[in-house]
């Protein structure tokens, strides 16, 4: 669905993404993992289109992507990003609908879809009048997702959602959240640098490092074949940390 083509881009002469080829599987949940600054956000946005590419290409559906077809490919993409990035102005059910209303879906399929989708991300009806400010932080990225879900991409895009939550919280929502994936059978990519989330959720977990992945694989992959020192030292550093067990 999605296919990255030998993608580099720099900021201001600095490269943060060095020539990268990845096509995440199709129904199935690709974690990018690595440390802050590993360019992993960075391929996130290249595959919605929100950065072009120094060099290379991305494709959706065997199409580059270009100006011309950039929104059309978007509106087939969901996009989550940490802290839900909602608009402040709108209620809940606003930012939910926006993008159905201003394509100017049928008012009773979009009234039908926000039901479906309260009740897949467990978000109260009665709480869909309430602006961001008034929600939680869960209760926040539940609406997020239920924006990203709204027109029934076949892609879905996470970047660190759960990073700003509380432990209890990120938690809960890991748990639904894998339950969601399960369900929707999406191709899903998500960012983190969380070892334990990315064993959590990833069918694949794609290791960067310094702009470049370095290794792709499961859990087992990591902790009994590194494929370099960083690897190892990766995961050997956040198994102290979080006490991550292999199953």
């Amino acid at each position: 669905m999605i296919a990255l083509d030998s993608v580099s881009k720099s900021f201001g002469g600095r490269r943060v993404l060095g020539a990268t080829s990845l096509a995440p599987a199709l129904g199935r949940t690709s974690v990018l993992l690595g440390p802050s600054g590993c360019g992993k956000s960075t391929l996130l946005r290249l595959m919605i289109g929100l950065l072009a590419p120094d060099s290379g290409s991305v494709s959706f559906d065997g199409v580059p992507l270009s100006p011309a077809n950039i929104d059309e490919a978007r509106h087939r993409i969901g996009y989550v990003i940490q802290d839900g990035g909602l608009f402040p102005h709108l209620n809940a059910r606003r930012n939910v609908t926006l993008l159905a209303s201003y394509l100017g879906r049928d008012r009773s399929w979009v009234d039908q879809r926000v039901v479906e989708l309260g009740s897949l991300a467990h978000f109260p009806v009665d709480a869909l009048d309430r602006f961001p400010a008034q929600l939680s932080g869960g209760e926040r990225q539940r609406v997020a997702l239920m924006r990203a879900l709204m027109l029934d991409p076949e892609v879905l895009l996470l970047d660190e959602p759960l990073a700003a939550l509380d432990a209890i919280t990120r938690h809960e929502l890991q748990t639904e959240l894998r339950q969601i994936f399960a369900r929707l059978r999406k191709t899903v990519v998500l960012v983190t640098h969380d070892l334990h989330e990315a064993a959590w959720f990833g069918d694949e977990i794609i290791v960067m490092r310094e702009g470049r992945i370095v290794q792709r694989g499961r859990l087992d992959d990591l902790l009994q074949r590194p494929a370099d020192p960083f690897v190892a030292e990766f995961v050997r550093a956040q198994r102290a940390d979080a006490r991550l067990v292999a199953t």
